[in-house]
């Protein structure tokens, strides 16, 4: 099983970043998929969760900024980042979650800093 996330960066506050995430060796449709950020010292936390494109979650921080989508036919999973702020800084992750089955991906690094 493999998650590969791409699309991290260091952009100005109020910038907009697309961070996708492949996943494979896994029946995609039938995961949960979401991002989670861990920022330096704290607690990996939610970001945005997807088990369809009807049926999504959001952290209040990101709600109105922040859309996550996927592509079932593709395998792919893509969080849309706009009027990024500083606290958005963090280390992303691509999770797949089936019941008590749980992958992590690598992580991608978003850094927003003037």
């Amino acid at each position: 099983v493999q998650l590969q996330a791409s699309g991290g960066g260091l952009v100005q506050p109020g910038g907009s970043l697309r961070l996708s995430c492949a996943a494979s060796g896994i029946r995609f449709y039938e995961y949960v998929m979401a991002w989670y950020r861990q920022a330096p010292g704290k607690k990996r936390e939610l970001v945005a969760r997807s088990a369809g494109n009807t049926n999504t979650e959001y952290a209040d921080s990101v709600k109105g900024r922040v859309t996550i989508s996927r592509d079932n036919a593709k395998n792919t999973v893509s969080l849309q980042m706009n009027s990024l702020k500083p606290e958005d800084t963090a280390v992303y992750y691509c999770n797949a979650q089936y019941y008590t089955v749980n992958y992590w991906g690598q992580g991608t690094q978003v850094t927003v800093s003037s």
